[in-house]
């Protein structure tokens, strides 16, 4: 009796000795990191949840709002998967209005219609590919019998309506990829390359060679000048929305690997609406109109075409394969689509305001303070998003009984030996995500600096969710 009571004992005290070690570990990177040099003048909050119960294993300054950065999307992702579900499609038509003479002449318009498809020519899968949708809408208007068009392509972008990038961006960002606008009518991620070329010295003009793909609606103002050796791409392109006039400031360094930078398109429907007119030029089948959009005809005061007839229905990768993109690379685009999408699904006006509400408040109704998700966009990338560790980290926790939460785990990237999604704007780096350590037990953890000093804090991030292994 004595042997058992003893090794009760001894459990209960391994048990607790197990419970209070990661904490004190925890307990000392924190404190570390907040004497730490950088993080003199910054906020730095960390939430960390036993996965399987829910509850608080440490935690310091967790109710506190905080920009997120990237770290955003696991909250949009798992959104996105319980409103749309899994292996939700977007769905993209090609139509004409008019008629088909006998000698094939379209008289009417070819019509592109779109339903917020981030992936339409996306080079990330298979059948999204730029030539592969172009061919399959060829291979449709010549099934139809179509030789001759006297009308324009028309790419219909009304669904998400005129207002492309969220309230809070900064100026910076817009124009180059990463600050890409939204679109009904989406195209190659919206977005192209500038290949450039630095001088021989610093200070001397940077060459633009060429625009992939080519792109003759634009004018540039090429403003680059020749860093210094070693130091890098500084280079940023100012190309607001529907402008057809980028300028490019910034430095581009000698000897960088780099062969140039990724614009954002200013008008995604009309690229390409441009792209299928220009592919159909190439095989003689001429257009006698301009490629337009629905946006460039309400500016004139004129309507989309009734649609007559479709021709094909292009469909989008299931929700799981987007996500796996959105979270693994971090494409900000596909936020900012999936949030209207979401308002969209609700009934609602799909803009990027209701949907951040439509998250806000699904995330309420499942228990969360709503004053804890100051949401303003999709991807994170608005220094004026604000959300708590603490409310992170329970909708990560939330995620786990859901059906769909294979797929979204399997989106996190491997970060220092964890599965954790990074976020990182300026003077903000943050991580959130899932920790199986090695005897088995599982944490969910949420760490965020704001307001740091100087580079390479990402390091010492680590060392405090080190603290668990």
């Amino acid at each position: 009796m004595k042997l058992i009571k003893t090794t009760i004992l001894f459990l209960a005290f391994s048990l607790n000795c197990f419970a209070q070690f990661p904490i004190e570990k925890i307990e000392q990177a924190y404190q570390n990191l907040i004497n730490d040099e950088q993080a003199k003048y910054a906020i730095i909050s960390l939430c960390v949840l036993d996965a399987q119960s829910g509850k608080v294993v440490f935690a310091k300054n967790e109710n506190i709002g905080l920009a997120t950065a990237s770290t955003l999307k696991v909250i949009t992702s798992a959104t996105a998967f319980s409103v749309l579900g899994k292996d939700f499609k977007y769905q993209t038509t090609l139509a004409y209005s008019g008629k088909i003479t006998n000698d094939g002449t379209l008289q009417g318009h070819l019509i592109i219609i779109g339903s917020g498809d981030p992936t339409l020519a996306s080079w990330r899968y298979e059948q999204t590919k730029e030539n592969v949708v172009l061919t399959s809408w060829v291979n449709a208007i010549k099934a139809a019998g179509i030789k001759k068009i006297e009308g324009a392509v028309i790419g219909d972008d009304r669904l998400f309506g005129t207002q492309s990038m969220p309230e809070g961006w900064i100026w910076q960002d817009m124009g180059n990829y990463y600050g890409a606008g939204t679109s009904a009518l989406a195209w190659r991620e919206n977005q192209f390359d500038v290949k450039l070329k630095p001088g021989g010295s610093i200070g001397a003009e940077v060459t633009l060679q060429k625009t992939v793909p080519a792109m003759p609606y634009l004018k540039f103002v090429n403003e680059l000048k020749t860093g210094a050796n070693g130091s890098g791409d500084n280079a940023y392109a100012f190309l607001p929305p529907y402008s057809y006039l980028a300028y490019l400031r910034g430095t581009w360094g000698m000897g960088i690997s780099k062969s140039g930078i990724s614009l954002a398109l200013p008008d995604p429907a009309y690229d390409a609406a441009y792209r299928l007119q220009d592919t159909l030029s190439r095989l003689n089948i001429s257009v006698t109109k301009e490629a337009t959009t629905a946006r460039r005809l309400g500016l004139e005061e004129k309507t989309v075409p009734s649609i007559i007839q479709k021709l094909a229905t292009t469909s989008s990768p299931d929700l799981s394969e987007i996500v796996y993109w959105f979270n693994k690379k971090s494409v900000n685009l596909y936020g900012e689509q999936l949030l209207k999408t979401i308002a969209w699904k609700l009934g609602k006006t799909p803009s990027t305001r209701n949907g951040a509400n439509a998250v806000i408040n699904f995330w309420g109704a499942k228990g969360l303070d709503k004053n804890a998700l100051n949401i303003l966009d999709g991807s994170g990338l608005s220094p004026g998003t604000r959300v708590t560790t603490s409310a992170m980290a329970n909708i990560l926790f939330q995620g786990q009984k859901e059906d769909w939460f294979a797929a979204y785990y399997n989106s996190f990237p491997e970060n220092n030996g964890m599965k954790l999604k990074s976020g990182s704007i300026n003077d903000v780096s943050a991580y959130a995500g899932y920790y199986t350590a090695n005897n088995g037990q599982k944490y969910i953890a949420v760490i965020n600096i704001n307001n740091y000093n100087g580079s390479g804090i990402s390091k010492k991030l680590f060392k405090v969710l080190d603290a668990l292994k």
